[in-house]
């Protein structure tokens, strides 16, 4: 019986590949379980002040359309 070389080496990198996959999907599953609070963009605020800060961001957006629609009329 006759062993091709490259097929056992590729299966060597193909089990780390898959293992390095699983790891992140793992870590990427346990980043969502985490409440609004806990993510890194939200530590330290309460509900209201991330409502406000998202409102401000959206009329931020908001305005800066509106901006670029008046200069395309002109």
């Amino acid at each position: 019986m006759k062993f091709d070389l490259k097929t056992v080496n590729m299966a060597r990198g193909n089990q780390r590949d898959l293992a390095r996959e699983k790891a992140q999907k793992k870590q990427k599953e346990q980043g969502k379980k985490k409440g609004a609070s806990e993510q890194d963009g939200n530590k330290g605020m309460t509900l209201e002040a991330r409502k406000q800060r998202d409102a401000d961001i959206m009329r931020q957006k908001q305005l800066a359309k509106q901006q670029a629609k008046e200069e395309q009329k002109k």
